[in-house]
């Protein structure tokens, strides 16, 4: 009886593992291509100037290898009076299918125009933390991202829509 109750304890539990390990890898299987072109589009809005304008932000990123982390190049462009225009790298990271969390530090430029009408262009650091969760439809990746981006001139953030292309 006891070696019948061992026998069955065994075999549920070996074929629960079993099943776990398949049932994760049928979830992880997914591969995200290598390289991704991206665009946001997107209403940002700038806490200190309590003011919404139009966002434009632009990224490549190559994966590492076949791990969940990638590295690239991204630009922001926001059309305001200071044409703020943000260049940096980037680091990526997909804790799980769909979801992509992505920093961003870099150098932005403003203009700024002093009281004798002379422009000047400032240039700050700045970083960027972007979150995006994307259906894909083919190579073609769509859906809503959230940024939060400091500069030492102001802070700003953005509700929009990402759109990817991977290849």
């Amino acid at each position: 009886m006891k070696l019948s109750v061992l026998v069955l304890f065994v075999f549920i539990n070996a074929f629960n593992a079993f099943s776990q390990t398949e049932s994760q890898e049928g979830n992880d299987h997914h591969e995200h291509p290598k390289n991704e072109i991206g665009v946001a589009n997107s209403p940002v809005y700038y806490l200190k100037e309590k003011e919404f304008t139009y966002g434009l932000h632009l990224h490549y990123i190559r994966t590492i290898g076949d791990s969940k982390f990638g590295i690239g190049l991204g630009y922001e462009q926001i059309f305001d009076d200071h044409e703020h225009k943000t260049i940096g790298f980037v680091a990526s990271y997909r804790p799980i299918h769909g979801l992509s969390v992505n920093i961003s530090p870099g150098i932005t430029f403003e203009k700024h125009i002093e009281a004798d009408g002379e422009i000047e262009i400032e240039k700050n650091l700045g970083a960027h933390l972007e979150s995006a969760y994307e259906w894909e439809f083919g190579n073609l990746h769509l859906g809503p991202v959230l940024e939060f981006a400091y500069d030492q001139e102001d802070i700003h953030i953005s509700f929009g829509l990402h759109v990817g292309f991977g290849f």
